[in-house]
């Protein structure tokens, strides 16, 4: 019997958001990436990712570390 695999907890998203950040070099089009808008408004206000508008198009990046 194959097992069930469950759904990530929402606690792994934001890590995994992370996560795939890193892997795309730190910037990714907001559009392309498959996080809900919850997690993406909780890296927001915990401030470890920003929204940049370039004019063609809206971006997420990572916030640089200081």
């Amino acid at each position: 019997m194959p097992r069930k695999i469950a759904p990530p907890t929402p606690q792994n998203q934001p890590h995994q958001c992370i996560q795939y950040l890193h892997r795309c070099g730190g910037s990714a089009r907001l559009c392309h990436i498959k996080f809900s808008l919850n997690v993406i408004q909780m890296l927001v206000n915990q401030r470890k990712v920003k929204i940049k508008n370039t004019g063609a198009g809206f971006f997420i990046e990572l916030e640089d570390s200081k």
